[in-house]
């Protein structure tokens, strides 16, 4: 019988579309992610805490949900089905949507503008997951991934509400965990945002200012 731990043994071990390369970036953020978190934690006292500890932990393991989640939807076929791309992966998920979303603008706009120009719209969701994914795991302008996070996870919410087998709670949770990175400035704690927020409080240009808002 399956449990998380040989799962996630076996998935270290395993393979996608793209063969073993983003299983070795995974464990690369993940020892990277350990590094920062070190480095953190050793130059600064005010970073020695439980909800630092916690918060790096969360935003790791969240992290790592969102890019496990890339590894069935790799450009440029969007899916780890090559036999029957049209009926898996990504365009199966966007195919559900287009009848299940909560409301009829939200079906139409995946059934006429998304679906049919896939390959563009199914880049820029990998894309995006990818980023919220690095940003989360090493804490990096994480204010900007948890912002990105909840709007994938609000389409997700209302795109697969009616959806057989799937529990809209589970999408409406991650809006809210998402929420919460931003909210807290998750990247702040043992993350590259710890490093970054002391050089750019307080700057006058617009690359400090913007910094400052998503670090």
């Amino acid at each position: 019988m399956r449990n998380p731990f040989t799962d996630f043994l076996n998935f270290l071990q395993g393979s996608t579309v793209w063969g073993r390369t983003p299983i070795y970036i995974f464990i690369l953020l993940v020892l990277a992610s350990i590094a920062i978190a070190v480095y953190n934690y050793r130059r600064d006292p005010q970073q020695r805490t439980s909800r630092n500890l916690y918060t790096w932990l969360a935003r790791l393991l969240i992290g790592g949900m969102w890019f496990q989640q890339t590894l069935w939807k790799l450009p440029s076929h969007f899916t780890d089905n090559l036999s029957d791309p049209l009926n898996s992966g990504l365009h199966f998920w966007m195919g559900e949507m287009a009848k299940y979303a909560s409301f009829g603008f939200h079906r139409a706009l995946v059934a006429d503008v998304m679906l049919p120009h896939f390959g563009i719209f199914a880049f820029q969701v990998w894309a995006a997951e990818t980023f919220i994914a690095v940003s989360l795991m090493l804490g990096l302008l994480t204010r900007l991934g948890g912002w990105l996070g909840a709007l994938m996870a609000l389409n997700l919410w209302l795109g697969l509400y009616n959806a057989p087998h799937e529990w809209p709670w589970t999408y409406f949770f991650l809006i809210l965990l998402m929420g919460f990175f931003t909210a807290l400035r998750a990247g702040r704690a043992l993350g590259l945002d710890a490093v970054l927020a002391p050089r750019v409080t307080g700057e006058r240009g617009l690359v400090g200012r913007a910094l400052s808002l998503l670090t």
